[in-house]
C-alpha cells in the first residue's frame, strides 16, 4: 500500500467501526481478501502444520528460523514456561461463577502482578512462555478439574498445554494435534481487528504487556468477536439434533432456508475482508474430513459448508456467503475430544494474545524511529441525542 494514499473523511464513514481505515503498520501479518490470511509473507495454510514454536518463532522475529535457532527459542521459553506458585494460586481463589473468559483476563493481570518486568520485549517472551501453563491452570480451576500441573521440559509448547489440562478420558496426542492447529491458525489477524487494536491502544499510554492484553482478551470475549466460535458449534449442534447426522443435503438446506425466513441467524459465514472461504476453514474441513469423518458433528459441519455458501449466496446483498475459520473450529475441537465451547474462546485467546504481544512490542519499542507510537486518540465530533 502505497504511503501517499488519502483518505476523504465524509459523513458516511463516522460511526463505522474505523472500517478501512490505516493508521499504523502491522508487522507480523495481512489479511488479502481473495487470498485469505499471511503471518510475514507466507500463507498460513503453508504454515498450518508447523511446529507451533516456528510459527511462532516467525512472527517474533520477522523471519523463518533455521532449526538450531528454532531449538535455542523453544528452550529459551521452556526456562520461562512455569508461573509462580503464587499466580496459580490466586487463580484457585478466583470464583468459577460467570464465563471463563472473565476468569482468564482476572489472571492475566494476576500474572502480571506477580511477574511483569515493566519491558515490553521481555514481558512478551515472558507472555508467549508462561500462558499455556495460566490457561490450563484457569481452564482447569473453572470446569473442578482439580490441580494443574507444571509444564515439563520433554513436552513441546502445545503438548505441554494438552497434558497440563485435565480433560475426563482426553487423549494426549489427539488433543496435541488438534490444539496445535487451532493454535497456529489464531495466533495473528493483521493490526486491527478489535482485540490486537484494542490492546495495542491501552499500550500507547503505556500501560504494561499484562494489562494490556488483558484488555484485549476483554474485547475478544464478545459474540462479535472470540466468542463466535462458541456460537458456531452451538448452532451445529442444533442443527444436528434437528435434522439427525443421517441428514441428506436438501434437507440442510431447507432448514437453512428456513432459517432465514424466519429472521434467525445462520452462524460461521462471511468475513469482514474474506471474499472467498476463509483458508483456515479450507485447512480445518480437511483435517476433520481425513481424520474423523464418521463423527456426527463433522458430517453436519461439511454439508453447512456447502448448503449454506449455496444459500446465501443467492442474496446479492451478501459479500461474503462462504465459512469463515469459526465455522469448524469447534466441530474439530470436539471431534478431537474437547468437547467444552464455553472454553473455545480462552483457546482462541490462549493463540491471539502471542501475535498480539508481538505487535505491542513493536508500537511500542520499535515504531518511529524506536519512538514508539504516540497515544491512540481519535477525533470525536459533538451531536446531540435527540439531532437528525
Amino acid at each position: 500500500m502505497s504511503d501517499e494514499i488519502l483518505f476523504q473523511i465524509t459523513k458516511d464513514k463516522l460511526e463505522t467501526g474505523m472500517r478501512g481505515f490505516p493508521i499504523g503498520y502491522c508487522t507480523t501479518s495481512f489479511v488479502d481478501s481473495q487470498k485469505g490470511l499471511f503471518y510475514m509473507e507466507k500463507p498460513v495454510a503453508e504454515l498450518s502444520f508447523w511446529d507451533p514454536i516456528e510459527v511462532i518463532y516467525l512472527l517474533y522475529h520477522g523471519k523463518e528460523g533455521s532449526p538450531t535457532e528454532v531449538e535455542l527459542f523453544g528452550l529459551e521459553l521452556k526456562k520461562k514456561a512455569v508461573c509462580k506458585t503464587e499466580v496459580i494460586e490466586a487463580i484457585q481463589k478466583l470464583p468459577r461463577q460467570g464465563h471463563p473468559m472473565k476468569l482468564f483476563c482476572a489472571a492475566i493481570l494476576i500474572l502480571g502482578m506477580f511477574e511483569a518486568t515493566g519491558d515490553y520485549k521481555e514481558d512478551c517472551l515472558n507472555l508467549i512462555a508462561k500462558i499455556p501453563h495460566l490457561v490450563a491452570a484457569v481452564i482447569n480451576h473453572h470446569a473442578g478439574w482439580g490441580a494443574t500441573p507444571n509444564p515439563v521440559a520433554h513436552l513441546g509448547y502445545m503438548e505441554n498445554f494438552a497434558a497440563m489440562l485435565k480433560v475426563p478420558g482426553g487423549n494426549l496426542a489427539e488433543l496435541t494435534r488438534a490444539f496445535n492447529l487451532f493454535h497456529i491458525l489464531h495466533l495473528d489477524h493483521g493490526g486491527g481487528n478489535l482485540s490486537t487494536f484494542v490492546g495495542k491502544a491501552v499500550a500507547s499510554g503505556l500501560e504494561d504487556m499484562f494489562g494490556s492484553i488483558c484488555s484485549a482478551m476483554c474485547a475478544l470475549a464478545g459474540p462479535r468477536h472470540g466468542k463466535a466460535n462458541q456460537d458456531c458449534l452451538e448452532f451445529v449442534l442444533e442443527v444436528l439434533e434437528e435434522v439427525g447426522e443421517n441428514a441428506t443435503s436438501a434437507e440442510v438446506e431447507a432448514l437453512i432456508r428456513n432459517r432465514l425466513a424466519n429472521n434467525k441467524l445462520v452462524f460461521g459465514f462471511g468475513h469482514a475482508v474474506l471474499r472467498v472461504e476463509d483458508p483456515r476453514a479450507a485447512v480445518q474441513y480437511a483435517f476433520v474430513k481425513k481424520n474423523y469423518p464418521d463423527h456426527p458433528l463433522v458430517k453436519i459441519a461439511l454439508l453447512l459448508r456447502v448448503e449454506g455458501t449455496k444459500v446465501l449466496s443467492e442474496n446479492p446483498k451478501i459479500t461474503d456467503p462462504h465459512p469463515n475459520v469459526d465455522a469448524i473450529s469447534g466441530t474439530m475441537l470436539t471431534a478431537a475430544g474437547f468437547s467444552y465451547p464455553e472454553y473455545y474462546t480462552v483457546l482462541f485467546g490462549l493463540a491471539r494474545s502471542v501475535g498480539i504481544a508481538i505487535q505491542i512490542v513493536y508500537e511500542r519499542c520499535e515504531a518511529r524511529g524506536g519512538k514508539g507510537t504516540p497515544i491512540i486518540r481519535p477525533k470525536y465530533l459533538f451531536k446531540r441525542r435527540d439531532s437528525v
